[in-house]
Order: structure tokens, then C-alpha cells, then sequence
């Protein structure tokens, strides 16, 4: 019988750890923030897939190990696959996840409704920053995983269609 935390725990455990290396830790250095919260998600995805291909036989390619990402690896973690896959076919993927859960959580100031447009588009600038803050550690967890099964890579995260999130793996030459 495998160990499962319920999904609410983990979601705060998520938010208490980036609200705590951004506003605690690390308050006048986000670069440094972003760093220490993105290694987190590496050692994460890193143990996690270690655990996940236990049985597994070693992938042949690229595109075989991305595919036991969105599809068991993400559904592990998320419990449900990732909505859409494209890839360049020249070591570029695109990971798209429409109703990414650790963003839906994340909503502008609720005091927003009675200010000013410039304070308005400031709000809006804020919300951006903190999703983004939060988009490092499953980011980490993401390179973390590819690396263990011997794909060196570098994530980014796009959130231009919020709730959508898209991760873009890079694969390294």
C-alpha cells in the first residue's frame, strides 16, 4: 500500500514554502528565492520519479520519458494527465496543463474592486509575481524528474492564460 497525503496539505505545504522563502528568507533577493525554491522542486521530482520507475524498464528516447511525465508521473502527483504535449521534434517539449491546481489557488488582492486603474494594473503585476514565484518548484520538480532519467534540461513556465500553465522543457544538447 503506497503513502498518500491529502492534496490540501500538500498545496499548503506549496504556498507556506514560497511565501516563507520570499517574504522570510530571502525578502530583498527574489533571484535567490526563486533558486533555493526551483532546487526544492529538483530534489522533489528527482526522489519522486526515482520512486515512481521502481519497476520500470530505462526509457530508449526523449519523447518516451516526456510521455511518463504527462501521463503517469503527472497523474501521480496531480490526479490527472496533462492536457497537451507538443514538442518541435528538436529537443524542445511544451507541457500544457489547463486548470494547473497550484495557480487556481492564487487570486489577486480582494480589496482590487475599488481602486484606480493604475493601482488596478500594479494588482495585476503582483498577482503575476507571486504565480510566478510558485510556478519555480514545479518547475524543479519537472528538471528534477528528466535529469533522473538522464535528460538534462532546463524548464520555464509560461502562465499567459491563467489558469493554463505551460511548461516548456529544453532539452540539453
Amino acid at each position: 500500500m503506497g503513502r498518500e497525503v491529502a492534496e490540501s496539505c500538500v498545496d499548503a505545504v506549496v504556498i507556506e514554502m514560497v511565501s516563507a522563502f520570499c517574504h522570510n528568507f530571502y525578502s530583498a533577493e527574489p533571484e535567490l528565492a526563486a533558486r533555493r525554491i526551483e532546487a526544492i522542486g529538483y530534489q522533489v521530482g528527482h526522489q519522486l520519479v526515482e520512486r515512481y520507475t521502481m519497476d520500470c524498464p530505462r526509457f530508449t528516447d526523449h519523447l518516451e520519458a516526456i510521455k511518463f511525465i504527462c501521463k503517469e508521473f503527472w497523474s501521480e502527483l496531480f490526479k490527472k494527465q496533462i492536457d497537451n504535449l507538443k514538442t518541435n521534434h528538436r529537443g524542445t517539449f511544451v507541457l500544457q496543463d489547463n486548470m494547473f491546481r497550484w495557480i487556481t489557488r492564487i487570486s489577486p488582492n480582494p480589496l482590487q474592486e475599488n481602486t484606480t486603474e493604475s493601482i488596478a494594473t500594479n494588482d495585476d503585476n503582483q498577482t503575476t509575481q507571486t504565480t510566478s514565484m510558485h510556478l519555480y518548484f514545479p518547475c524543479g520538480i519537472i528538471r528534477g524528474a528528466l535529469t533522473s532519467l538522464g535528460i538534462p534540461c532546463v524548464v520555464s513556465a509560461d502562465i499567459s492564460h491563467r489558469p493554463a500553465c505551460s511548461f516548456v522543457v529544453r532539452i540539453k544538447a
